[in-house]
């Protein structure tokens, strides 16, 4: 793996990385973090990904004593270190970079008194590759058992590390040869995936579930809403069932890493006719043209 790793300021190959057992975010899960990808190396919607990370370290009351644009620096210089951006022979090796913000280093307690000062940890390696198979003939998800975490809980707005929820749903859906696991809340509503918002096309509008039933504010969720509208795709929020996606003409997941894949089966049910529709083939290339245009390197004069 060639990733490259910066903790509070001291960067290192992954090998050398390193950091306390005291730390909070090891300790307890304490913490949130947010990823990103690059387009042209440039930080893909890094402002709205910073939003969301200061609101997710209100929510658990953790200071982040670190300006956008100082994590943006320690960020690019991770990514430049581990040799990602533009490389000698005119090509983009694109980054995967990793921001976790935890509670710090302290004693074994609660008391967010013992520990003073936050962690910054940023970790960069290439964007790992989607398969081109996955986006031209589509992949398989499955319904998992866990139930989204109770908003009155550990609320799925916020990003937090403690992803043991999520870990537990990916993993029953990796053991039956699926590509995501679709979570359901605690009233059977569809909720999300494990590291992905959910969509669904039924008759040319396009549906995915509200905050309220219990997910994360996706980055790419919004940007792919905005898209539609800029397509003329009606889309909407809307409260959905396991028939929903079973019966919908088309469905797909999307996530900051590998922008919109197409959902062709869940199960042993196919969706649609069993392929990639219009809809989703529409949005993914609405998608990947606006983010060429709002990350394309200026043209020499």
């Amino acid at each position: 793996m060639s990733a490259f790793v910066n903790v509070n300021g001291r960067l290192t190959d992954a090998a050398s990385a390193v950091i306390s057992v005291f730390d909070h975010g090891f300790l307890y899960g304490e913490g949130v973090y947010e990823v990103y990808r690059t387009y042209h190396a440039e930080p893909f919607l890094f402002d709205r990904h910073m939003q969301r990370l200061r609101a997710s370290a209100a929510m658990i009351h953790l200071a982040v004593p670190f300006s956008d644009a100082e994590i943006r620096r320690r960020s690019e210089d991770t990514s430049r270190a581990a040799g990602l951006g533009l490389q000698a022979d005119g090509t983009w090796r694109e980054a995967y970079v990793r921001i976790l913000l935890t509670r710090g280093i302290g004693e074994i307690t609660y008391d967010p008194a013992a520990t003073p000062e936050p962690s910054l940890i940023i970790i960069a390696k290439p964007l790992p590759v989607v398969p081109d198979t996955h986006y031209s003939a589509g992949v398989k998800v499955v319904f998992v058992d866990p139930i989204r975490n109770h908003p009155r809980s550990v609320s799925p707005l916020i990003k937090s590390n403690n992803l043991l929820n999520n870990a537990l749903g990916m993993q029953q859906a990796i053991r039956q040869g699926a590509a995501e696991g679709i979570f359901r809340n605690y009233r059977g509503e569809l909720a999300e995936c494990a590291q992905s918002n959910l969509f669904v096309v039924k008759d040319g509008v396009l549906r995915t579930p509200p905050l309220d039933a219990g997910l994360l504010a996706g980055i790419t969720r919004a940007f792919v809403l905005e898209v539609a509208a800029l397509a003329g795709v009606p889309a909407e929020e809307a409260v959905l069932f396991d028939r929903d996606l079973l019966e919908a003409d088309e469905a797909f997941f999307t996530s900051s890493t590998k922008e919109i894949v197409p959902i062709v089966r869940v199960g042993e049910s196919s969706i649609g006719g069993g392929t990639p529709g219009p809809v989703t083939g529409q949005l993914l290339a609405a998608f990947r043209a606006r983010a060429e245009e709002l990350t394309r390197p200026p043209q020499p004069a």
